[in-house]
């Protein structure tokens, strides 16, 4: 059987998938905002424990077309690994299309491009690299390990591989003051690396973090509905892109919106407006239904 340590967590488009954990943890594990493996020590896997739940999945789990490499960064483990794991993928899903990962900005870094395109070849196809923020200011706030022109050299270190890259923007991470300025730099960035998929989630302070910390503190500020909905308008409004899928429907969002960029950029800016000009009227989920 396929065993799990601790929570597991995944992209919302990896609903259906395969998980694999093929590291524990997170080797970065420093963003103050993050608390997914705050309670694991990092580690790589032994291969021939995985190599015994791809045979088990293979078994009972017939169809497999999509696998997720958990945890937080199973990039940054050696790539002969990895193609190892891959090896054993293809060899038990005959069907399989897609392999995929979270891609931490320190993974990317230590990883050729040589390395990823070889791994893409192999089948893993598809990073999830959380940019958060184009603004340096928030960027160290976060203690993000990178400035915004080293997560630029990562993203487009990644389309030269021709990995395809699902990047992440976290509204609200730069406070009120910083809204305007977070939501430009983050379209600058986005702009400047053209991935293939672009989301957006709320900034969301989580107990035992330092952004929990600060929470508790009532040192974080939370921006309401309408503050994050104009930052995300700010945003978008920015965004020059030739060919990327934009998303909203984490479950942290207030808003859920989608569409192909740059084809749906104005109709929605144009729907932003309209919640702008009439908030009593607008689409918010509730807060009941929002979570992480």
């Amino acid at each position: 059987m396929i065993r799990y340590e601790g929570q597991m967590y995944r992209p919302p488009s990896e609903a259906d998938s395969l998980i694999l954990q093929a590291t524990i943890g997170c080797s970065y594990n420093e963003c103050t905002f993050c608390a997914m493996y705050r309670d694991k020590k990092f580690r790589v896997r032994p291969f021939d424990e995985l190599r015994e739940e791809i045979a088990w999945a293979r078994d009972h789990v017939p169809g497999v077309r999509k696998v997720f490499l958990a945890d937080g960064d199973a990039l940054v483990a050696k790539a002969s690994f990895l193609h190892r794991i891959l090896d054993e993928l293809n060899r038990a899903f005959p069907a399989l299309r897609r392999v995929s990962a979270y891609a931490s900005p320190q993974s990317i870094q230590v990883r050729t491009v040589e390395e990823m395109r070889s791994l893409r070849e192999a089948g893993l196809g598809l990073y999830y690299l959380g940019i958060e923020s184009g603004d340096d200011a928030a960027l160290l706030d976060m203690k993000k390990g990178v400035t915004a022109s080293e997560m630029i050299a990562c993203g487009r270190k990644v389309n030269e591989s021709g990995v395809r890259l699902s990047t992440m923007i976290l509204l609200g991470a730069a406070g009120r003051a910083g809204s305007r300025r977070h939501a430009e730099a983050s379209a600058r960035v986005v702009n400047a690396i053209q991935p293939r998929f672009v989301s957006t989630l709320v900034m969301s302070p989580v107990p035992g973090t330092p952004l929990g910390d600060l929470d508790d503190k009532g040192e974080f500020e939370h921006l309401t509905p309408i503050e994050l909905a104009a930052e995300l308008r700010v945003f978008l409004a920015g965004l020059e892109l030739t060919g990327s899928i934009f998303r909203s429907n984490h479950a942290s969002n207030y808003l859920a919106l989608a569409g192909t960029l740059p084809k749906d950029r104005d109709r929605m800016v144009q729907a932003l407006d309209d919640v702008l000009n009439d908030p009593e009227h607008a689409p918010f989920r509730p807060e009941w239904s929002r979570g992480l």
